[in-house]
């Protein structure tokens, strides 16, 4: 797990910038040096975790479908696991159900983490100044738990993580280094990104053999 002082910041720019009716989303898996570390956007209220009353973990993606999809053609979470995700509404998700979907994510060596960590109601743009104020908290973050590889998502995520105009079509199969880590720009897998999934799969699969 990440240290109290990191989580606390997380929660002040979440009253700033998030929706006050809901928690901060962080993070999940493999939290000491995984093989690969996934970077997304930013969490929405489609997440049960972001409920006050939900009291287990706050991690990513916690109570949906469409993103899991692409986990399961990376043969990056058990099929049975899988399934089921598909088969459960979001009030269907429990404590124990959540646990052990990132226990399966934590022994792949699998890190899912969000650029800005404030909870919005839906899936509305963040201007890029408040994914910037989670700039210097990110590479704290990523200070702590040491991946070995780094995947951003979508134009807006990579451009800001690695302080460079990123086009993901452009910049495939691109490695940056940031911070020594070797970091890949990819299509973003989820909403309109969907389209695009098989391409941002071939690039992770590319990328986690060289």
């Amino acid at each position: 797990m990440l240290d109290e002082s990191i989580l606390n910041d997380f929660n002040k720019l979440q009253n700033i910038h998030g929706e006050p009716t809901l928690d901060s989303i962080i993070s999940g898996g493999q939290y000491i040096n995984p093989d690969i570390c996934f970077i997304f956007m930013n969490p929405t209220g489609r997440n049960i975790a972001a409920e006050k009353l939900w009291t287990s973990i706050k991690s990513p993606w916690l109570g949906t479908k469409n993103v899991w999809n692409i986990f399961f053609k990376l043969n990056m979470l058990d099929e049975e696991i899988y399934i089921e995700i598909l088969k459960r509404k979001p009030m269907e998700w429990d404590y124990d159900f959540a646990n052990r979907v990132y226990e399966d994510i934590t022994n792949r060596g699998i890190y899912i983490t969000n650029l800005a960590k404030c909870t919005q109601l839906d899936a509305r743009p963040l201007p890029n100044k408040v994914f910037k104020e989670y700039l210097d908290l990110l590479f704290k973050e990523l200070d702590m738990v040491k991946p070995k590889k780094i995947v951003t998502f979508g134009n807006q995520v990579s451009s800001i993580f690695l302080d460079t105009n990123i086009s993901v079509s452009k910049d495939r199969k691109k490695i940056f280094m940031k911070n020594n880590i070797p970091t890949l720009p990819v299509y973003y897998p989820v909403g309109q990104g969907r389209r695009n999934m098989d391409l941002a799969v071939e690039d992770i699969e590319w990328f986690m053999n060289n």
